[in-house]
């Protein structure tokens, strides 16, 4: 992998990710935030009570995605997403989100957001 793309990963930045569609099965694009903390990358969002995003539909049922790096660069790197539904596993990590988002509603977060871990496909 490209030198530049591997450090614009390690960058917390807003991507467009591709998944595929669960009943579809074509692909579907979104805008949404890649967090870099500790040698992860992962993606979370705001705590929402009333339904469970159609992202991680997507991801349960086929967990290879594409990143769109969009900012420094221009990037398209395929990854493996692995939804984190443990509560001890996902504390680090919403921990780290809610730090970079000025959140204090870690609790909200932990049983409300989203959150996904990414492997890129090279191992980056």
């Amino acid at each position: 992998m490209d030198e530049r793309v591997r450090t614009a990963l390690h960058h917390s930045q807003v991507i467009d990710m591709t998944t595929t569609g669960r009943r579809t099965g074509q692909p579907r694009r979104i805008e949404i935030f890649l967090h870099h903390d500790g040698g992860a990358l992962f993606i979370t969002g705001l705590p929402r009570t009333d339904r469970t995003r159609a992202w991680i539909h997507n991801i349960t049922a086929d967990p290879r995605v594409t990143l769109h790096l969009k900012q420094t660069l221009a990037a398209d790197v395929p990854a493996t997403a692995r939804v984190v539904t443990d509560p001890t596993e996902r504390r680090p990590y919403i921990e780290a989100a809610a730090r970079r988002w000025r959140r204090t509603d870690i609790d909200a977060m932990l049983a409300h957001s989203p959150l996904i871990v990414l492997t890129v496909d090279d191992g980056v």
